[in-house]
């Protein structure tokens, strides 16, 4: 790409939050995460109570982006085919053969909104673990492709517990963000209940396709990030490991550390972050603002921190206070 076309492309990224903004009142740091989440081509996990427009962020976004959208009510009667699809039985009425034909689940879609994912039995959740992680779906020994981009957004409820599976860490680790929602503020909360109680609607338009999200994906990539911070990343993730960590909070309220793919996800979502923000170079406040969504599903909080009330949040404040800093960075 030209640096014209870069810059018409980056123009866009404003024109987009703002058209969400239409429908969805304040939550910038949510908007925020999900974009970045989006731009570096990863999931998203949303958590919140009910009633905090999640199912109406993922709407929103996906009027706003021009591709196809498919929604999955998850249920604790949804079975592995509901989402991938199914062979059917098919007759070609000119030889009269029968033939096995594969139909596709709503799975094949470029957005995907996996709603109450912790509904369903992890029977089904793994179902998507292939489709998350390799872009594409094995049925009858044969290997379909999913439309790219491909985009998952997962909602799940923290307060209702009865008749919920919790996902296992491996469904976990596939998500690049853990994104919890939080209550609106009182101006917000108001805006809300003037914007949805009267008779005006608002509409949203398409502002990116498909073509150039891939685009932005790729440039997302080729930010810049200073061989001073990859280590940085990598002292922060090793940290998080209980038997080598120099952090003392950790030795004593971690049960089970994060993996590489933690690293490969604080850089990218750090990359995205600076290129939705116009940057070219990953900062320090980049990372250590992206840790918190990248390590809150992949650090493994001991029985004792259960019990003190002690959340992965936290640990990520103590362990970003406990690991030696870049010398020279950009900040």
């Amino acid at each position: 790409m030209t640096p014209q076309d870069v810059t018409q492309l980056l123009s866009k990224l404003p024109a987009l939050r703002q058209e969400i903004s239409k429908i969805i009142v304040g939550q910038q740091e949510v908007l925020d995460e999900v974009l970045i989440t989006l731009l570096a081509g990863g999931h998203g996990l949303l958590e919140g109570v009910p009633g905090l427009a999640k199912t109406l962020l993922v709407r929103t976004l996906a009027s706003a982006v021009d591709l196809p959208f498919r929604r999955i009510q998850f249920t604790p009667d949804l079975m592995p085919t509901d989402i991938l699809g199914t062979e059917v039985l098919e007759e070609d009425h000119t030889t009269g053969k029968r033939f096995f034909q594969f139909n596709e689940g709503p799975i094949f879609a470029s957005i995907v909104l996996a709603d109450e994912i912790n509904r369903t039995p992890p029977k089904t959740q793994a179902a998507l673990l292939e489709a998350m992680q390799e872009f594409e779906v094995t049925y009858a020994g044969k290997t379909y492709p999913l439309p790219r981009p491909f985009f998952l957004l997962a909602t799940q409820n923290p307060i209702e517990q009865s008749g919920t599976y919790p996902l296992p860490e491996a469904q976990l680790d596939r998500f690049l963000l853990y994104i919890k929602i939080k209550y609106p503020t009182e101006l917000e909360e108001i805006s809300v209940l003037k914007n949805t109680t009267g008779g005006k609607r608002e509409t949203v338009q398409p502002i990116l396709s498909g073509p150039e999200i891939l685009a932005l994906q790729s440039l997302v990539r080729e930010v810049t990030i200073s061989d001073d911070l990859v280590s940085y990343v990598a002292r922060v993730v090793r940290a998080t490991r209980p038997a080598e960590s120099p952090v003392p909070y950790i030795q004593e309220f971690v049960r089970w550390g994060a993996g590489p793919r933690a690293g490969q996800a604080l850089i990218l979502t750090a990359k995205a972050r600076a290129l939705l923000q116009g940057r070219f170079a990953v900062t320090l406040p980049d990372l250590q603002t992206m840790a918190y969504p990248v390590l809150r599903h992949r650090v493994l909080v001991n029985f004792t921190a259960e019990a003190d009330n002690i959340t992965t949040d936290k640990v990520v404040e103590e362990l970003l206070k406990g690991v030696e800093m870049p010398r020279e960075v950009l900040r």
